[in-house]
């Protein structure tokens, strides 16, 4: 959740918050969302409730969006009916090309890089990429893969082995076929990625005091520590979080993967994505 005041046109964030739900870890086998998920999510709309209050933050000020989860469960009509009286707000469920347009805008408000960029989103259970040169999107899609969904496929079982790298490199490669040509045709001068994946492994790096630019050698390097890691809790691999750890490895075999099939050098991380996207749609309709 993202507060913020209008300067000068635009928003500047005043106050964030942020809790850790993983509403996908939460989908059965039947498509529907389990009742254990959709209670971490209402008590997570709880405290923003409270928050909202807080900040005095007037009704027409507020936009509620959802994304992959929200899109592809059975339930969805049941978490919004019940999470409507905590918010006072429906919930906006929006598809992945606007998921990606929100990304975009975002990252372009929030970083400085020049020439042709190619904007990167691993989500919980979406992934979008996009490119664009300035303001203009050249290139956007949505691709039904994340970090959580990819955890439950992948990387459930301790200890992990190369084969489960490999199956989530062939996964990604899957996924990315139909689209991949045409990335590599339109290219780019720089790569930024925008997501916890992204931010998790730059943490780590921050922690022991090295370049924060991502590269293969140093992906491949994260493989090789995950791998000799006896527990799920990857709890020494120094600079790296408990609450960042449940989904690490999923997020270090997607970046490893999206490096070999798109022949992408490095990778910095953006200053903004989603949500300050969001917040620049907020600001547009109520000018």
């Amino acid at each position: 959740m993202l507060v913020a005041h209008t300067v000068g046109n635009q928003p500047q964030v005043i106050a964030k918050y942020k809790r850790k739900v993983r509403l996908a870890e939460g989908i059965a086998a039947d498509g529907t969302l389990t009742e254990e998920a959709i209670l971490r999510g209402l008590d997570c709309l709880q405290m923003f409730a409270a928050m909202l209050q807080q900040h005095k933050v007037g009704q027409d000020a507020v936009a509620v969006i959802a994304t992959a989860t929200l899109r592809s469960i059975n339930n969805a009509d049941e978490f919004n009916r019940r999470a409507l009286p905590i918010l006072g707000h429906p919930i906006e469920v929006i598809c992945g090309m606007r998921e990606a347009e929100l990304i975009y805008q975002g990252m372009v408000a929030t970083t400085h890089s020049e020439g042709r960029r190619l904007v990167i989103d691993i989500g919980g259970a979406s992934t979008e990429f996009i490119i664009g040169d300035g303001e203009q999107l050249l290139f956007k899609t949505s691709l039904p893969f994340g970090s959580v969904t990819f955890n439950r496929q992948f990387f459930s079982e301790a200890p992990l082995q190369p084969l489960d790298f490999d199956d989530a490199a062939a996964a990604v490669a899957a996924c990315l076929a139909e689209h991949r040509q045409q990335l590599l045709t339109l290219g780019w001068h720089t790569v930024v990625g925008a997501s916890g994946a992204v931010q998790a492994v730059v943490e780590v790096l921050q922690h022991r005091g090295v370049s924060e630019t991502i590269t293969y050698p140093v992906l491949e390097g994260l493989k090789q520590e995950i791998l000799s890691q006896t527990s799920l809790s990857l709890t020494h691999i120094v600079g790296l979080s408990p609450e960042r750890a449940p989904t690490f490895a999923a997020g270090v075999a997607i970046l490893l993967a999206l490096f070999q099939q798109l022949q992408i050098s490095q990778l910095s991380l953006s200053g903004g994505a989603l949500r300050e996207g969001v917040l620049l749609m907020l600001q547009q309709r109520l000018q």
